[in-house]
């Protein structure tokens, strides 16, 4: 079972190789690297929400986040949920922000500063500071990048920390 849908480990597999294949496919090839994904979600039962998903990630991948957002929206509204639906919401808000909303991408990343912490926390913090930056709170995507690269720091890491709390302090 995978999270929004049962797939089996050889489909996941198979998907994971795709990607990993994705730089054999130069920008004129694109299109058959999206045929290629497409050919895997065909695989997948019509409501899966991994479907969309995949078939954003590679629109997405090259080059057109005019065509990813939509299925982004349908994996999520699907049910797309845990690591793979906090991938969407951080791809999403990049698509977002790459065809001119990037609002929506700072209410859609928002909520997951607070959400649960795992490997993607820094992903979210940097697709969240480009998407204010492009909205003119570059202090506050500022922030939050110093914030995420604090950490892992071999030293500094309290001073940028205090640094970039500074950044968006009120009272300083």
């Amino acid at each position: 079972m995978c999270e929004g849908g049962a797939v089996n480990q050889d489909w996941e597999d198979r998907v994971t190789a795709a990607w990993a294949s994705f730089d054999d496919y130069p920008q004129e090839r694109a299109h058959e690297f999206r045929a290629l994904i497409d050919a895997l979600v065909a695989e997948l039962p019509d409501d899966s929400p991994l479907g969309p998903f995949e078939r954003a990630c590679a629109w997405d991948s090259t080059g057109h986040s005019d065509k990813a957002v939509p299925l982004y929206r349908e994996a999520l509204a699907r049910g797309l949920t845990g690591y793979k639906g906090r991938r969407a919401r951080i791809q999403l808000s990049s698509s977002l922000r790459n065809v001119g909303q990037p609002e929506e991408g700072v209410k859609l990343l928002t909520p997951e500063l607070n959400g649960p912490s795992d490997e993607l926390d820094d992903a979210v913090r940097a697709a969240l500071a480009l998407c204010l930056s492009s909205l003119g709170r570059d202090r506050e995507g500022l922030a939050l990048v110093l914030g995420a690269l604090a950490p892992h720091l071999p030293r500094y890491q309290r001073s940028m920390a205090n640094y970039a709390r500074a950044l968006v302090d009120t009272e300083a």
